[in-house]
């Protein structure tokens, strides 16, 4: 059976007492978080983010992967547009997590089944290391075209286990 009927019953609460229709386009924390798409690991929750705080980017992993890089580059482009001379900071935080399933990518075996049936190559974003693959994403952001070198970028493990986030490397710009 499906879940729908339960996810509108609870818009149908949350809109009966909606009073952010004045939000503004950029978040309030000039934040953006990428984190893993699993259900366990929700940015908005182990971070007490409020609507309209940050804008949260999820996938496998929470890897910086092409796709991802392009829409920093487009929301770093519309921050810095709008801002006009007034440039100011604009955060990047990364946030991986500990049991991922994509340290399953990581298994050769796994990888030819997947590209075999599916199609899609998880080479690149296999996880064996936390610490080294959030160093590698920023080296990626930092060597990619379009992703301005002022962005502060920090890196972070989140523990399913025990709820903490722990730093891993600490907010800086791209340029340092």
């Amino acid at each position: 059976m499906s879940e729908t009927k339960t996810l509108l019953d609870r818009n149908r609460a949350f809109s009966n007492t909606f009073e952010a229709r004045d939000l503004p386009i950029l978040p309030k924390m000039r934040t953006v978080v990428l984190a893993c798409a699993d259900a366990r690991v929700d940015p908005a929750y182990f971070f007490g983010l409020e609507l309209g705080d940050a804008v949260i980017i999820r996938n496998n992993g929470g890897r910086v992967t092409p796709s991802v890089i392009e829409e920093i580059a487009t929301l770093a482009f519309m921050v810095a547009m709008m801002d006009g001379e007034n440039r100011q900071p604009f955060e990047l935080v990364l946030v991986q997590h500990t049991q991922c399933g994509a340290e399953r990518f990581a298994d050769p075996g796994f990888q030819k089944a997947l590209k075999a049936k599916v199609g899609v190559d998880v080479s690149a974003v296999a996880i064996t290391d936390h610490e080294l693959s959030l160093q590698d994403d920023i080296e990626s952001l930092r060597n990619a075209p379009g992703i301005p070198d002022y962005v502060v970028v920090s890196g972070y493990i989140y523990d399913v286990q025990t709820g903490q986030v722990r730093e891993i490397v600490s907010p800086a710009p791209l340029s340092q």
